[in-house]
């Protein structure tokens, strides 16, 4: 009997090791302490460099990889103060003369402690880009390659993009580069953008461009508005009708002639700017309004689309800044300026060639290809008929409508979209 009381002390010494126990219940239940565990710090990368290049091409490669800390061991060398001298002459040269560096770095740090035969560094470097930024970022190596990647952002009204090339242009480039793709895709370019260039480093040949655009309407309302005039060049362009391709020029012109108004107002504007719906290829086949700019690139839309050789003229009229075309047809150029077409008569405008332009007309001629094709309207299509006093949908005739067609007031009529922009730009007008 002595032996018990020993008995239950080892017992519940033995419960206690285990945890605690609650001996109130039916069932036993342990309870263990939690332990948690330490913190371990992930390893860092150790680089071994033994002079300044080598120290120089591993802090380059962990900002191409986008590394924000790392260990050197820096051998054979004993001055402390040179190391950081060093370390900060990599720094400088990152931020101030590597494109990435200056367009991604914000600082890099150091801390050098001495460990018997060398030198332990510890490297902290701070972006101010994402990894993501930086895979993003295009290498150019030719100006087409250029041209074909602002199409496709302008394409799809992106507001930024960021290139690498050592063409070394500048920014009055890249935005002249701008307007020829913009010039060249009225099918696929709605409206032209605003441009903003900063360039990584400032100075330099091989650099990195950050490229934003500016709209005066959101990219979403754009991209809208882009599908809808695909469809409109579409449908336009398969209206064209004829036996020659003088005769489906002539049925483009006066079909756009017939679904779209000359913007006098606009025209005589002297900040409408290159943003106002009238001067677009949607303001002419879209909203059926449109100075000069907007027929010219209505017109080559419509060319585009059936293969046509159109391209936009930018010069003036009397002075006045203007845009039109010209078109390669059996063998030779012509000008056509639709705008005025509209407004004079398609006889007055239609194939003409520089000396039927040159009185009126002024425009590079240096960088245009010349038109000196014999053809005239007269040769292929005769002189325009005169108006019949006797027919009855003569304006002067007081039983003709007065708009000079006959309305069926049981037709339902689709009015395009109104033009949605009435907002100035600093940009030079085209009437």
């Amino acid at each position: 009997m002595k032996r018990i009381p020993g008995l239950i002390i080892v017992f519940l010494t033995v419960l206690a090791a285990a945890g605690c126990v609650n001996l109130l219940e039916d069932d036993v239940e342990s309870i263990l302490p939690h332990v948690s565990a330490p913190y371990v710090r992930p390893p860092k990368e150790q680089i071994i460099v033994s002079d300044y290049d080598e120290l120089s091409a591993a802090i380059f490669r962990l900002v191409n990889e986008h590394e924000t800390s790392a260990e050197l061991h820096y051998y054979s060398y004993d001055d402390e103060d040179a190391i950081y001298a060093e370390i900060l002459h990599v720094r400088n040269t990152i931020i101030n003369n590597s494109p990435i560096g200056a367009y991604a770095v914000a600082d890099i740090t150091a801390d050098a402690i001495k460990i018997v035969s060398y030198y332990e560094i510890e490297i902290e470097i701070e972006y101010k880009r994402t990894k993501e930024q930086l895979d993003s970022i295009i290498n150019v190596s030719t100006q087409r390659y250029l041209m074909t990647e602002l199409l496709n952002v302008m394409s799809d009204h992106r507001e930024e993009t960021v290139i690498r090339t050592n063409l070394n242009i500048t920014e009055d480039i890249i935005t002249e580069i701008v307007r020829e793709v913009y010039y060249q895709n009225p099918r696929r370019v709605v409206m032209l953008p605003y441009v903003a260039v900063e360039t990584f480093p400032e100075e330099g040949r091989d650099r990195i461009y950050e490229i934003r655009f500016g709209y005066s309407e959101s990219p979403r309302m754009l991209q809208r508005y882009s599908e809808t005039l695909a469809s409109y060049v579409r449908r336009n362009a398969e209206l064209a009708v004829g036996e020659t391709d003088a005769e489906i020029l002539h049925s483009l012109v006066s079909n756009l002639m017939e679904s779209a108004n000359f913007d006098v107002g606009t025209a005589r504007t002297i900040v409408h700017g290159a943003q106002n719906f009238t001067a677009t290829a949607f303001g002419a086949l879209v909203n059926g309004s449109a100075v000069g700019e907007g027929f010219a690139m209505a017109f080559k839309a419509l060319c585009d689309e059936l293969r046509f050789d159109c391209r936009i003229v930018l010069g003036f009229l009397d002075g006045r800044v203007h845009a039109w075309n010209i078109v390669f047809l059996s063998g030779d150029y012509y000008h056509i300026d639709v705008s005025m077409c509209d407004l004079n008569g398609i006889e007055t405008a239609f194939l003409k060639s520089d000396d039927d332009f040159t009185e009126m007309y002024t425009w590079d001629r240096e960088d245009t290809v010349k038109c000196e094709g014999e053809l005239t309207y007269e040769e292929l299509f005769g002189p325009e008929e005169t108006d019949d006093p006797e027919d009855p949908d003569d304006p002067d005739n007081p039983g003709g409508d007065q708009n000079g067609t006959e309305s069926d007031p049981g037709e339902e009529t689709t009015e395009p979209p109104e033009n949605q922009n009435e907002q100035n730009s600093t940009d030079e007008p085209d009437d």
